[in-house]
């Protein structure tokens, strides 16, 4: 199988990721209501001390949100997002300086400009710059590095990403559906004045798609990987994942967690060059060290 893999990842102006092996960003969710560790982090010392344990573990940065994104998740305030995330930014620079890479993970302008201006690198958005049309404009004025997601409906209203039946409809398939919403996107973006190489590609597994969707597209990355943009697997602890390993949707989502390994490592051998887990050290182990 022939994999066109990108070289590298420009996260800002000052910050680039070779990858010439996985990259691995760790998650803060900074939520009370995050679907597998929220309201984990309370308090900046704590958030401080995991930002710590993920450097120690191997991570090569961290996605911090302070909105989570798990189905039937409600929309958070711009300003209750700003007050999560940018002072806990401030604080894991001052105390780690430039070890780790900081993406914000956030779909509104206002909370990127905040958390760049905290100190993050790079923006996360997991609707392609759909829900906040100054997001392009932004990224493109800061010379950052911007992840752009595919998702079919907002998080309020996805409900498909641990069943087998009633998959929602893809016109083409849903490879060759995502393919090109992502592909338009990443084209909006240079457009807006983004360099190439400052651009990501998530298929958003768990968004939107139903389990067989969901494992289609991870078999299918090479195919993403023709855009010439790097892909993000996003699947850690999903309920897809657990859906897909046999493990009851009832159990808490940490159990998924060796399950998540086997799927990034696939999802490595299909094109995926940068890992966004909640598993820092079982990632680092499978897909840095192996």
């Amino acid at each position: 199988m022939t994999i066109t893999r990108p070289k590298v990842w420009q996260l800002s102006a000052t910050r680039a990721w070779t990858l010439e092996r996985p990259r691995i960003l760790a998650i803060l969710n900074l939520t009370p209501d995050s679907f597998s560790d929220g309201g984990q982090l309370p308090t900046e010392a704590a958030i401080v001390e995991r930002a710590m344990e993920c450097l120690k573990q191997g991570a090569d940065g961290l996605d911090i949100g302070g909105e989570s994104t798990r189905p039937g998740a409600a929309r958070v305030a711009e300003a209750e997002q700003i007050r999560r995330v940018a002072p806990a930014i401030g604080a894991i620079r001052r105390e780690l300086g430039g070890a780790l890479a900081i993406t914000i993970d956030t779909t509104r302008v206002e909370v990127a400009r905040a958390a760049l201006d905290a100190g993050a690198d790079a923006i996360n958005d997991v609707s392609a710059g759909m829900d906040d049309a100054a997001m392009f404009g932004l990224a493109a004025a800061r010379g950052c590095g911007i992840v752009l997601m595919h998702r079919r409906v907002e998080p309020a209203r996805d409900v498909y990403s641990h069943q087998h039946a009633a998959a929602p409809e893809y016109h083409g398939g849903v490879t060759e559906f995502v393919r090109e919403f992502l592909r338009s996107r990443a084209r909006l973006a240079v457009e807006a004045g983004l360099a190439p190489e400052s651009i990501v590609l998530d298929p958003g597994l768990g968004f939107g798609k139903s389990v067989e969707q969901n494992l289609e597209l991870i078999e299918r990355t090479p195919r993403l990987c023709e855009m010439g943009h790097p892909v993000l697997s996003g699947l850690s602890r999903k309920s897809f994942v657990g859906a897909w390993a046999g493990i009851d949707p009832k159990r808490p989502a940490r159990e998924r967690a060796e399950a998540t390994v086997r799927l990034s490592v696939l999802h490595g051998d299909r094109g995926a060059a940068i890992f966004r887990v909640h598993d820092v050290e079982a990632h680092v182990r499978a897909l840095v060290r192996r």
